[in-house]
């Protein structure tokens, strides 16, 4: 069995590498949309797993934004070209920003070089604030984004509490332990005997809110009570 986790480029490449073996995967958009499965509930082939379907909450985390810094009449969003969901994401985002009466501004990255790039450009434009789509390369630089958010002192909200925990302002997305264990799980169920193809790809399910306040106190932001009372965990 093989094990493809981290966004679409690993169970892309594993599928792309064989058809026979089976493979447990972890990803962030529709697994139909990229012809990893034939369909949801009867994937079809050799691969199954969960998704997060993170370009689902591309609107949700805007309007978390919004309530936090309402003084943003643009807000950004730094996205990965390279990653096969990103189309999808950018449609919601651009959706959501016009029905909240903002101005959407993308911005791409998907070098350590342009994520500095990308932060230089909220600097000249003004941006008011910034969301971190869900990314296999954003989460393994974590520690450059939010190290770039507290220099330009830029609100960010992120799709993982890990880097919230690292000194970002807030998060909104699945947690990842328990994504990770329910593929655990499905590993066990086919090293058991049974087959990828009879075993539905699933949505992960617990999506949270992560809040750091002294962070918000370095920002000068006062945390709407709306957001502190809805919060999963709130680090002070």
């Amino acid at each position: 069995m093989i094990a493809a986790t981290g966004g679409e480029p690993s169970p892309l490449a594993a599928k792309a590498a064989t058809s026979t073996i089976p493979i447990v995967c972890t990803l962030g958009g529709d697994p139909v949309e990229t012809g990893l499965v034939a369909s949801l509930n009867q994937p079809g082939g050799n691969l199954t797993g969960l998704s997060n379907f993170n370009t689902t909450l591309a609107a949700k985390r805007l309007e978390l934004m919004h309530q936090v810094a309402p003084n943003a009449s643009t807000i950004a969003m730094l996205v990965n070209p390279t990653t096969p969901a990103t189309k999808a994401t950018e449609a919601e985002a651009k959706t959501a920003t016009e029905t909240l009466g903002l101005r959407l501004k993308l911005v791409y990255a998907s070098t350590a070089d342009e994520i500095d790039a990308a932060f230089a450009s909220l600097v000249t434009d003004k941006v008011g604030a910034l969301v971190v789509t869900g990314d296999a390369f954003f989460a393994s630089r974590f520690e450059q984004i939010v190290a770039l958010a507290a220099r330009d002192r830029v609100p960010v909200l992120y799709d993982r509490r890990e880097d919230v925990v690292a000194g970002g302002l807030m998060s909104y997305g699945t947690n990842l332990i328990d994504l990770y264990r329910q593929a655990g799980v499905y590993a066990g169920k086919i090293l058991n005997g049974a087959r990828p193809a009879d075993l539905p790809v699933e949505q992960a399910t617990k999506i949270e809110l992560v809040v750091n306040l002294k962070t918000a106190k370095s920002l000068g932001i006062d945390m709407p009570m709306s957001i502190l009372l809805r919060a999963d965990e709130v680090i002070e």
